[in-house]
């Protein structure tokens, strides 16, 4: 036996901040499982995956693009305008420098060749559909008007009715106006009273589009909101697979519920005891345990890795992480969690799945540990738009000189989506047992935190800087980071636990979103 193993794995027990229970049988000591439920934990979705065997999924041709995760966002653009004639002692022409057809035509190349631009800038797939001119026409006369995502309307001037109609059908619109960019739009001066309030209200009467949905002149503008419903639009209806079951911190099985009612997720259980069949079967199997132990290999050779565990709980954890890909090729997603993950699954993989969750959050996965629903779909949605990994983590209190600590066990390496971030592997902090990366997150980087609330009708958000990546005695990869906002407001108004973090600024794209989930987003500074 390896020194690393306990002699009778059954008798594990692990716990994880902030509920750890050091009240040995005390029966008043609350801990984290207590939060969580117990062993209660919702079987929800389909059983798809029932009768899975090893030999079935290690004859899956492996799934060699997870970074293309991600589905297009299919954008149809239409022009709207009208072309004028003179006619003597009356106004004839309205607002705007498109007037006659040979100006149209030239617009119509202008926005042609904007549209290619955007389109070889966009840093998440994206599928423009060819250009529409509407002139006088119905708007059912745009064939591929269905196929959409969103529409991209080019509003120059034409019969408001046709703009009005598709601000109201239900469909995601952008609304584009000239100032200087181009040709004057007549819309740039109606937009507001006509198409948003209807000639008659103070408030917003169409039913599709609000203020965000306009942009003027930047280009720039339009592609953060397409970057925005991208990542919508593949978090909205995705597919999870959940290892021991879909639960919520704090609230239970309740979030799960929410986060099928609010995001439209598919929830794909496994059990433990499926797990432990697999393991068995992979273990055996002795191509595959030659497959991790060559990739652990290969992982301790990554610029600024350094190994502090014993090397056959990381090389077990490479085997741990064959299993899940399989599992999710199994159930066609990229998305997976796991419940229990600071106890149940130690006995029976003989390691942690720390090392496993961020694996495959740098292969392009989504992974989160916990099972936690609360704050799973900010992952999805925050990875999902910026095309990086996400980070799942345990917030603290938030200090008077504006510095608050964000720590857990797993964290993705390559945090800005390209570059490996050096790590040291050591166990997993509450148990002090299998293997768990201590990322060292870079300082000076803007980071993009989501605070998500239990009842999934509000999320709060706040902008920050990595200042520091200590080694307190937490969670292993830890960051302390630096806001500008009050702390006593920021203290107030976190809710939930669990936040996301991910690099870069996505707050605008973020409230974009949400607002069509009817989720309160609460920039906090």
């Amino acid at each position: 036996m390896k020194q690393h193993e306990s002699s009778d794995p059954s008798h594990f027990q692990a716990h994880c901040c902030p509920c750890v229970n050091h009240a040995g049988n005390d029966p008043t000591a609350v801990s984290r499982r207590g939060f969580l439920g117990g062993a209660g934990l919702a079987m929800l979705g389909a059983t798809a995956l029932q009768g899975m065997t090893w030999q079935a999924l290690a004859a899956l041709k492996p799934d060699e693009k997870p970074l293309a995760r991600r589905r297009p966002l299919v954008v149809k653009p239409i022009f709207f305008y009208s072309t004028s004639s003179h006619r003597p002692m009356t106004s004839w022409r309205p607002w705007g420098g498109v007037e006659t057809q040979a100006q149209a035509d030239e617009e119509m190349v202008r926005i042609a060749n904007e549209i290619k631009k955007l389109a070889a800038r966009a840093d998440f797939p994206v599928k423009f559909l060819p250009l529409t001119s509407l002139k006088g026409g119905a708007l059912s006369s745009v064939e591929d008007l269905s196929s959409a995502d969103v529409v991209l309307a080019y509003a120059s001037s034409g019969n408001m009715a046709q703009l009005n109609q598709l601000a109201d059908s239900g469909k995601d619109v952008i609304i584009f106006v000239r100032h200087k960019s181009g040709p004057l739009y007549q819309y740039y001066e109606v937009v507001s009273p006509f198409t948003l309030r209807r000639r008659k209200n103070d408030r917003l009467a169409a039913k599709s589009v609000a203020e965000d949905d306009v942009v003027v002149d930047s280009q720039d503008e339009i592609l953060w909101r397409l970057r925005a419903l991208c990542g919508l639009r593949n978090t909205i209806g995705a597919r999870i697979v959940a290892l021991g079951g879909a639960d919520g911190w704090g609230i239970g099985p309740e979030a799960a519920e929410l986060a099928k009612e609010r995001f439209k997720l598919e929830i794909e259980t496994v059990t433990y005891d499926q797990l432990k069949t697999l393991l068995q079967e992979a273990m055996a199997d002795a191509a595959a345990v030659k497959l991790a132990n060559q990739q652990a290999a290969a992982y301790l050779k990554l610029p600024g890795t350094k190994l502090e565990t014993g090397r056959d709980f990381l090389e077990r954890a490479f085997l741990l992480t064959q299993v899940f890909k399989r599992m999710m090729q199994q159930a066609n997603c990229t998305a997976f969690t796991i419940g229990h993950c600071m106890g149940a699954p130690m006995p029976v993989a003989r390691t942690t799945a720390c090392v496993p969750l961020s694996l495959l959050n740098d292969e392009g996965y989504l992974a989160f540990c916990e099972s936690d629903f609360v704050v799973i779909p900010a992952g999805m949605l925050l990875a999902n738009i910026s095309g990086r990994p996400s980070f799942l983590n345990d917030p603290t209190y938030p200090k008077h000189d504006g510095v608050i600590t964000l720590a857990h066990c797993t964290a993705p390496r390559k945090m800005d989506g390209k570059h490996i971030e050096p790590a040291r592997i050591l166990t997993h902090f509450e148990s002090d047992y299998g293997a768990a990366p201590k990322v060292e997150m870079r300082k000076g980087q803007v980071i993009t935190n989501l605070i998500p609330g239990f009842e999934a009708t509000r999320w709060a958000g706040l902008l920050g800087e990595i200042v520091d990546a200590p080694f307190l005695p937490i969670c292993r990869s830890q960051i302390d980071i630096r806001f500008k906002a009050d702390p006593l407001q920021v203290a107030k108004r976190m809710g939930g636990f669990h936040w996301i973090t991910g690099y870069g600024d996505s707050m605008r794209e973020i409230a974009y979103a949400l607002r069509r989930l009817n989720i309160e987003f609460d920039m906090i500074g």
